[in-house]
C-alpha cells in the first residue's frame, strides 16, 4: 500500500474523530428507538478500525 500524504493522514484522522463522536452520541439514545441500531454500531466500529489500520500501514504495505 502506498504511503499516505500528510493531507490524507489528516483527513483519515479527522474522519476517525467524527466516527467516535457519532458513536458517543448514539450511546445517549435508547437502542430500540433506532432501527438497525446494532448494525449501525457495527458499521461505525468497522469503519473506525479500517481507518486506524490505514494509518498503521507503512509505505511497503506492512503493518507497524
Amino acid at each position: 500500500m502506498p504511503s499516505l500524504t500528510a493531507v490524507e493522514r489528516e483527513a483519515i484522522t479527522d474522519s476517525m474523530l467524527k466516527i467516535q463522536s457519532v458513536q458517543a452520541s448514539l450511546e445517549q439514545v435508547e437502542e430500540d428507538k433506532i432501527p438497525d441500531f446494532e448494525a449501525i454500531e457495527e458499521c461505525l466500529s468497522s469503519a473506525h478500525s479500517n481507518l486506524r489500520s490505514a494509518l498503521g500501514a507503512d509505505s511497503s504495505g506492512r503493518r507497524r
